[in-house]
């Protein structure tokens, strides 16, 4: 019995078995069906947690949102994307490093309040997806763009308090006039996301630097108002005295019109006169009229009248001092 044992293992060892390659041809399309409908069957069903909402989309278009729980998909023709709904945190003003400390962002933490003073102001901004598909096809960026509408959002409700009251007594209410602006600017973008809430972190004045800089600033300010002022003032006096001698120009010509005008009424009034005289007398009318253009013209004149016979001359103006 244990010789042929033997036997029959020298056979096994020096006469292996003979494999059907036809049988095995045969075997492996099965054996890939059965793979693929596997992978299928596997690929059908997913599971979404209860932190993540789940978009499905078929060719390309979006055909439901799917809440924490067991699906099923159709393989190879709906895609499914997860989106996290948990609440996440920023830092606006500042960043974190990776032991967690913070780093000061001047750029995005200096502000300018009411009354003209610097502020460095931190916030804590938190945030969560709550609309699965505006956050994944509204815009590319939607985290980039939520940071920048808090940052507009941040430094026009700053720029409403005074430096004391946003270091000191006005923290919560800038803190909800900032909430409710962007909550209404989120609103308009429609980027799928939403403010759970923004804290102060850190309010202080800025460093000596920006202060300094601040202070330029506001000194060439300064001196353009003063010389706008200078320049008004030059205005408002110079001004009255120019509107003054315009209004004295003006009555000086109307006062010559009407004096010219007056004189040339009364010069044909005298001329009608005289022509009424000159067509009763022509000749006196002449000589009187020659007689008196020559003692206007020749005022020291001695005039003395003949009728040309007379061989006494006298002279006139004694007789005219007589009878004055």
């Amino acid at each position: 019995m244990e010789g042929d044992f033997k036997n029959f293992n020298k056979k096994i060892i020096n006469e292996p078995p003979k494999l059907n390659m036809g049988k095995l041809g045969k075997l492996i399309p099965a054996i890939v069906i059965i793979v693929l409908i596997m992978i299928a069957v596997s690929g059908s069903f997913y599971n979404v947690s209860e932190q993540q909402n789940a978009v499905v989309t078929m060719f390309g278009k979006v055909i439901r949102t799917d809440t924490a729980g067991l699906y099923f998909k159709i393989p190879f023709v709906q895609r499914v994307k997860m989106v996290d709904i948990t609440t996440h945190g920023t830092g606006v003003g500042y960043t974190l490093d990776n032991s967690g400390q913070n780093i000061p962002d001047p750029g995005n933490g200096i502000m300018i309040t009411s009354d003209l003073n610097l502020l460095d102001i931190d916030f804590y901004l938190e945030y969560r997806v709550s609309d699965p598909v505006a956050y994944l096809y509204s815009s590319d960026k939607p985290e980039e763009i939520l940071k920048n509408i808090a940052l507009s959002s941040i430094r026009s409700i700053v720029a409403d308090y005074t430096v004391d009251e946003a270091m000191t007594t006005s923290k919560g209410q800038i803190q909800a006039d900032v909430k409710e602006d962007m909550m209404r600017e989120l609103t308009e973008h429609n980027i799928g996301l939403s403010v759970v809430n923004i804290t102060v972190q850190d309010s202080e004045p800025p460093t000596d630097e920006i202060k300094q800089a601040f202070k330029a600033v506001e000194t060439a300010k300064q001196g353009a108002d003063t010389a706008k002022n200078n320049a008004l003032a030059y205005q408002n006096e110079q001004l009255p005295s120019a509107e003054a001698n315009a209004d004295k120009i003006v009555q000086t010509a109307e006062a010559t019109k009407e004096s010219r005008i007056a004189e040339a009424q009364g010069q044909v009034v005298r001329f009608e006169e005289m022509y009424e005289q000159y067509k009763l007398y022509p000749y006196i009318t002449k000589k009187r009229m020659f007689y008196e253009t020559m003692e206007d013209v020749m005022p020291s004149l001695k005039v003395i009248i003949s009728d040309g016979s007379t061989q006494t001359m006298l002279p006139l103006d004694s007789f005219g001092t007589a009878s004055e």
